[in-house]
């Protein structure tokens, strides 16, 4: 099966140059792959066009339906490798929508790329498959909070999270939307062990005002328990925008 990607405008792959905006490779070059498709729906999920299509009917707070014809594309695995090698960066992120769904065209697309350092965007729901699983060199691992309307039986599985817990390549990042949501970050850490170097915790926000505001009182609470800060540069540099 070829690629399920998302678009940047109808009939043009989601795949641009840029700088990382978030989690421990924050501010580094690299070139972005965004697939389509999720098993999760988060509220506030701000690439909603990878999976709100019409006729879903999971929520989502802002009721866009997106049209799939418009806002989905499929391309095989050598022309996908040829645009990310035609943008000239060493460092490739994958992300989505959930781009584990698609592990086996995305290990045949590395067979194509030998040379690029892989990072993952994953919900931590599943896993990749061991021909892609050798090709990563970093998980962002982000679960998802019950303030993002995911049932946790569905966005929390104690398997998974125990074998990212325990990968040193996996870091986590956690979407913050209120002070309170910090509680079941602490009782995540303690039932998994997570390393309290290795979480981040992030501003829910899909523009600079309101990042501003919650990273005010974000940044004591990663103080107080050792975790990590992460901001959303693309946000402040471009905007809530595709291709960014």
């Amino acid at each position: 099966m070829p690629l399920v990607l998302a678009t940047q405008a109808p009939g043009e792959p989601e795949i641009f140059a840029s700088v990382q905006g978030e989690g421990p490779s924050a501010g580094m070059p690299c070139t972005f792959l965004r697939l389509s498709r999720c098993n999760l729906a988060c509220v506030w999920c701000d690439t909603a066009y990878t999976w709100h299509f019409a006729g879903d009917e999971r929520p989502h707070r802002d009721g866009v339906e997106f049209d799939r014809a418009a806002n989905q594309l499929t391309l095989g695995e050598e022309e996908v490798a040829a645009r990310i090698t035609a943008l000239g960066q060493k460092r490739l992120v994958i992300t989505g929508g959930e781009p584990l769904l698609q592990a086996p065209a995305l290990a045949r697309l590395l067979g194509h790329l030998p040379d690029v350092t892989v990072e993952i965007e994953t919900n931590g729901t599943t896993r990749a498959s061991p021909a892609l699983d050798i090709r990563i060199d970093q998980f962002n691992v982000s679960p998802k909070l019950a303030h993002s309307g995911n049932p946790a039986e569905l966005a929390l599985i104690p398997e998974r999270l125990d074998a990212y817990a325990t990968d040193p390549r996996a870091w986590f990042k956690f979407v913050i939307a209120a002070p309170a949501d910090l509680d079941e970050v602490l009782a995540l850490r303690d039932r998994y062990r997570f390393k309290p170097d290795h979480v981040f915790l992030m501003p829910e926000g899909t523009d600079s005002e309101t990042l501003r505001d919650r990273e005010q009182w974000l940044a004591p609470l990663c103080v107080e328990h050792g975790f990590r800060m992460s901001d959303r540069l693309h946000i402040h540099l471009f905007g809530d925008t595709r291709g960014t």
